[in-house]
């Protein structure tokens, strides 16, 4: 480099031109700037030459000044159109000067270098020559650019709409808010995940650049609990939102399709393949549920036949009536596996407008039914069976609570009630002459309506004593008919457990702790194309046939059995109906987590709310007894909940206790005991 030469460099990126003064050792070059600032540099670092005479550091403003006019990006389309029509391969400074200009002199060399090194759209640099694009790459690259355009603006418009919404403005979400939005949550519940497992969160997993720019726009940190709080302030999320079912995969919303399919059904109902239905519209019914249930999916009847033998019927809701195997609503259905029942509500397996709607049994409306007639013998076993596709009348819909008056008023009006509940009884007391195993802990039920938290203690009261063994008893028929017939159906089974010794059992407190240390006992239920003996309810075959609105299962049942009555093929296969099982096994297991998850969440937070409330409990079982870590019951909620004690307890002392500190979101829960003197 000669002395006096102009020269331009970068400095962070910035252009920056400076004279050549003097040497800086062999290899570096002192160049002076127009502030007088000296700058040591290789020739390596210098971008580009000013040709054609010397300057002094003083005169570089004078230069710039003419350089500027010239500085016109939109010349250089006209340029690259001038050479493609040419045929040119390349361009230098100069020659593009030349073209554009008219001249060469240093000020318009300067000038058209400028506009080469900066674009990125007509020519790319090629040693010391600007090849021009062929036509088709600037076309594909003004298209990147103006898509890239279009998601700046779309971006600055969405962060304008947070910022509304969080002033107290109403917005509506464009689509392209969603997809970012959505993107915030994904981050929101892997993080939060992270927390609430009591896991390190992972170093490398760094925010999206995204969620980065909104909470920098926003002044807040990207912390999981800062990007929740952002998505509860937003009203994306409630202040209590089910993270637990978020993050599973369970459907919240059913398909457009699937909702299209449904209403078409109630519009246009399709063709009934059980022409021949049996007409029980004589017969008294009695559907029997909590008073929240929307899903009734089984009814009762009662009658003496002209021989004097007492005929119990159990009437289960007929879906199949309303659609076949590998339709749209089928097909749906065996994805959801089940009804997700949650505190704040139920998750239907079917669109509700079906599953409320003519798939239940409503009161005073003719119902398709697939009805179960059973005669018992003096002992309370099956004497004589028969399965019907039906039609029923349900006369009246009641609560557990009103059949539990009724028996106890002995309503002569109703001598049906107290019949079915006798033969109840009867059916109960066969079974533990089988073998049944009969295991009762209170269970509490949490319901959530607004921000409100109700939790009943569910008692074996009985009615559903009743109502559960007329369920077991058409399970049992529905699996005899299958075993008779040779049909391949979801039979249930249960191996037979290694209970405690009588001796064992009598050292435990009778009631709950007792019942416990048998249910630790019992294994798993298991599920299988072939009948098995179910040692928990002493039958030799069952499987469940009598909530098809709300367990895939049962519907395969009613799929097969309703094929057979009719003479028809069976809709599956036994090596299908395996593979539709093991996909549905795994899809109600991860309900029953949410469910139970859920459930949990709603319990603490009930006793987050109630700091002084003093509650009493009973040590159920140990789950660790060298680190003294129990289970204990809260007797007034039904909840079961672990307890680390510092003194020894036995089982079955009750204690009282306070929620001393309660983090739903974090699932943390530390009691306080309390002695009596204190409450």
């Amino acid at each position: 480099m000669d002395k006096g030469t102009l020269v331009e460099f970068k400095v962070q990126g910035d252009r920056r031109l400076a004279v050549v003064d003097r040497p800086d050792g062999k290899t570096r070059w002192f160049v002076v700037d127009e502030r007088g600032t000296a700058h040591s540099l290789t020739p390596r670092q210098v971008t580009y030459s000013v040709p054609g005479q010397t300057y002094k550091a003083s005169e570089i403003p004078k230069f710039l000044t003419a350089v500027q006019p010239y500085i016109d990006p939109s010349s250089l389309e006209i340029a690259w159109e001038l050479l493609i029509e040419l045929g040119e391969e390349s361009v230098n400074p100069k020659k593009l000067a030349s073209l554009l200009f008219s001249e060469e002199n240093p000020p318009q060399c300067y000038a058209a270098h400028c506009l080469l090194s900066e674009d990125k759209l007509y020519f790319k640099l090629k040693g010391d020559y600007y090849e021009p694009r062929s036509a088709s790459q600037v076309a594909e690259l003004k298209h990147q650019s103006e898509v890239a355009n279009l998601r700046q603006k779309e971006q600055e418009q969405f962060f304008a709409r947070i910022s509304q919404v969080l002033d107290g403005a109403t917005v509506e979400w464009e689509k392209y808010d969603r997809q970012r939005l959505e993107a915030i949550e994904r981050f929101a519940l892997t993080m939060v995940e992270t927390g609430r497992s009591g896991g390190m969160q992972d170093p490398n997993r760094n925010p999206p650049a995204l969620l980065l720019e909104i909470m920098n726009h926003l002044g807040r940190t990207a912390t999981p609990q800062a990007v929740m709080q952002l998505l509860i302030d937003l009203g994306i999320w409630s202040e209590h939102e089910n993270l637990v079912l978020r993050r599973s995969l369970i459907p919240s919303q059913f398909p457009i399709k699937v909702l299209e399919v449904a209403q078409q059904c109630l519009d246009s109902p399709p063709p009934d393949l059980d022409l021949d239905r049996l007409d029980l519209t004589r017969l008294k019914v009695y559907t029997i549920d909590d008073e929240s249930t929307s899903e009734i999916d089984d009814g009762l009847s009662w009658e003496v036949l002209a021989n004097g033998q007492q005929k119990l019927w159990v009437h289960i809701a007929d879906p199949t009536r309303w659609l076949i195997p590998e339709d749209e609503l089928d097909k749906e259905a065996r994805r959801r596996g089940t009804t997700v029942y949650l505190p704040t509500g139920m998750i239907p397996m079917f669109p509700a407008v079906l599953a409320t709607g003519p798939m239940s049994l409503i009161q005073g409306k003719s119902c398709c039914a697939l009805s179960f007639g059973v005669i018992l013998d003096e002992l309370g076993a099956v004497e004589s069976y028969s399965i019907h596709a039906s039609v029923i009348k349900p006369t009246y819909r009641l609560t557990y609570e009103d059949v539990d008056e009724m028996l106890q008023l002995g309503l002569r009006a109703e001598p049906e009630i107290a019949a079915i509940a006798s033969l109840a009884q009867l059916r109960k007391t066969w079974r533990h002459s089988q073998g049944a195993i009969s295991i009762h802990l209170p269970e509490a039920s949490i319901k959530v309506k607004g921000d409100e938290i109700t939790i009943n203690v569910l008692e074996d009261s009985t009615s559903r004593q009743l109502v559960a063994e007329m369920m077991i008893l058409a399970g049992e028929v529905a699996g005899r008919y299958g075993q008779a017939h040779n049909i391949a159906l979801p039979f249930r089974g249960q191996p037979q457990p290694e209970l405690p010794s009588a001796e064992e059992l009598i050292q435990l407190p009778a009631g709950p702790v007792r019942a416990c240390g048998m249910r630790r006992c019992m294994p798993k239920s298991e599920m299988s194309i072939t009948p098995s003996r179910h040692a928990g309810l002493g039958l030799q075959t069952y499987t469940q046939a009598t909530s098809p609105i709300r367990r895939y299962s049962d519907l395969l049942t009613h799929f097969q059995l309703k094929a057979h009555l009719r003479g028809e093929d069976l809709p599956f296969s036994a090596e299908q109906l395996k593979e539709v099982m093991l996909s549905v096994f795994s899809v109600t297991q991860e309900v029953v987590l949410v469910e139970r998850q859920t459930n949990r969440y709603w319990g603490l937070e009930y006793l987050r709310r109630h700091p002084e409330e003093v509650w009493q409990a009973l040590v159920l079982m140990w789950l660790r007894e060298d680190t003294g870590l129990a289970l204990i019951l809260i007797e007034d909620l039904g909840l079961q909940l672990p307890m680390p004690f510092k003194r020894d307890v036995a089982l079955g002392e009750q204690v009282l206790l306070k929620a001393a500190y309660v983090d739903p979101r974090q699932d943390i829960l530390q009691f306080q005991e309390v002695s009596h003197a204190e409450v």
